[in-house]
This record gives structure tokens, sequence and C-alpha cells, in this order.
């Protein structure tokens, strides 16, 4: 009997270490958090540091909401060989994602033109349209890397205004961004930018993309 007590006292204290053991073993590991830190927009610092108040000394501006600022660019691509080559447009719609770190919708035809070879609701270009934290890191690369890498560059037109603030700037071709393999290009393709602003007239909007460091073309006063 004394024997049979023994074993019993020791099945008990075995127990709990086995528990123990096990409740352990279910314990999760703590999993590892990342928290990733945001990268300011450099642009856009600029922007609220130099250009609004170098831009209300030079217009008068009483209010600091009243000066001119970027609402969004499109960017408008067309696509003339989609009519003999269809997937042409996946190519460049490919291509354009990589330049503007957004994906573009396809454009359709609204007619059909049998000169053309034209059917209505066919693939004919692409569009992409940026705001905020994209816009302002596109107009960066724009400016300080791609358009300094264009062929016998003098400076990008000044008179391309509609009147109303907006300016579009023509590319001829889309290998000047860095973001493209210029040794996988299959298609060159050019493209429309357009940059949409709060100014009310063509001046303001012209020293609003002059202070970002828009190199417009430098023109001679005339002598008399």
């Amino acid at each position: 009997m004394a024997d049979e007590k023994e074993k019993k006292v020791k099945k008990k204290s075995d127990t709990p270490e086995e528990t123990k053991g096990k409740k352990s073993a279910k314990k999760p590991k703590e999993a590892e958090v990342i928290v990733e830190e945001k990268v300011p927009v450099r642009l856009f610092d600029f922007y609220k540091n130099d250009v609004i108040p170098s831009l209300s000394k030079q217009f008068a501006y009483k209010n600091p909401f009243q000066v001119p600022k970027l609402e969004k660019i499109s960017i408008n691509v067309g696509i003339g060989a989609a009519t003999q080559d269809p997937k042409m447009v996946d190519i460049i719609v490919k291509e354009l994602e990589n330049i503007a770190g957004q994906k573009p919708v396809v454009t359709l035809a609204k007619k059909s033109v049998s000169n053309f070879k034209l059917r209505e609701k066919m693939k004919i270009g692409c569009k992409v349209t940026l705001r905020k934290a994209k816009m302002y890191e596109f107009l960066d690369r724009l400016i300080n890397v791609a358009i300094p890498r264009i062929r016998d560059f003098r400076g990008v037109p000044d008179k391309a205004f509609d009147g109303n603030g907006n300016y579009t700037l023509g590319v001829k071709e889309h290998v000047i961004f860095p973001e493209v393999n210029v040794d996988s290009v299959q298609k060159h393709f050019g493209m429309d930018i357009t940059f949409v602003t709060t100014a009310g007239s063509d001046d303001e909007a012209r020293e609003l993309l002059r202070a970002f460091g828009m190199p417009f073309v430098k023109r001679e006063a005339s002598v008399n």
C-alpha cells in the first residue's frame, strides 16, 4: 500500500511539469513589426518654404491661399500604330506605368473612321493623372533628370498656355526618363504632359512653374 501511494505522488508531481512544458510550447512568438518611414516629398516642402513667399512678394498676395498651386499632372499618349498592331497598346501601357508610377487608363476611339482603319471603341491610346505626392515626385524627375537628357535642348516653350493657367508640354521620346531601359525598348513614342494649376492667369502659372525650376526658353530682348 505504501508503494502505491508513492507511485501516485510521483504521478501528481510529474503532471505539472508536463503541463508547464506544453504551455510554454504553445506560446506564440512575437511578430516583428516593421514601421516604414515616410520620405518627405522634396518639391512639396520647397513649395511651402520657398515658392509661396516668393510668389506672394512678386504678385503682392495678401493671403498665402491666393498663391497658385499645382492641382494635377495629366500624361496622354496617342498610339496610332494600334490600328495595325493591337499588342502595341499593352507594351506602351507598361512603359508609361514605369514612368508615372501609376497604372494608366486605356482610351478608346469614339467614332469609326474608314480612311484610318479605325473602328469605334478600338484602343488608340492611354492616359494617367497624377496628384499629391506622386505628382510632385514626377515633376521633380521631369525637371531635374528627364529634360536635361533631351538632345540639343534649348529650353521648353513658354507660350503653350491655354489662357486659364494650364500648361502643356510635348515630349517626343519617352526614353529620356531614367525608368526606361533603352535596351529593351520595342517602340519609341511621345507624350503630352499637362500641368493643371489654380492660377488665374498664364503669367502666374508661368512664374509658378519657373519657381519649381521649369527651364523655359530664354528670349533675348530686341534692340531697336
